[in-house]
Order: C-alpha cells, then structure tokens, then sequence
C-alpha cells in the first residue's frame, strides 16, 4: 500500500490500522493530531481506521517554546 505522509511517499507492507501507523512514526503519542485526507481523526478513532492506498496522512506533534 502506498501512502503519502506528511507530504513523503511511503510504502507499506500489509493493512494497517491508524494506530499502527502513528506508532510507527511516533514513539510518544501524546501532543499528536493526526488527519487523513483532510479529516482530523480522534485519537479514539485511530484503532478503527484502516488505511488505504493513496490515503494522505499528516501527523502533527505539538512542540513547545516561546
């Protein structure tokens, strides 16, 4: 499955769920939003969403300073 991720191709092998995605990417989950093709999806959605080919995800971490 090929999939763009915060604007870089990846691909992946298998079905993949959200959470597995954001897993992957993202040791700490905690301050993470993430949205596919244009959707934010709750954190409470991420194990029910399955990717699909072509999806569009962008993952975003909250950063601190000032």
């Amino acid at each position: 499955m090929e999939l763009t991720v915060n604007g870089v191709g990846h691909r992946l092998p298998g079905e993949k769920t959200l959470a597995d995605l954001v897993t992957e990417l993202t040791p700490e989950s905690r301050g993470v939003a993430v949205a596919v093709n244009g959707e934010v999806v709750p954190r409470t959605g991420w194990p029910a969403r399955v990717l699909r080919d072509g999806d569009r995800v962008e993952v975003l971490t909250a950063a601190q300073g000032g």
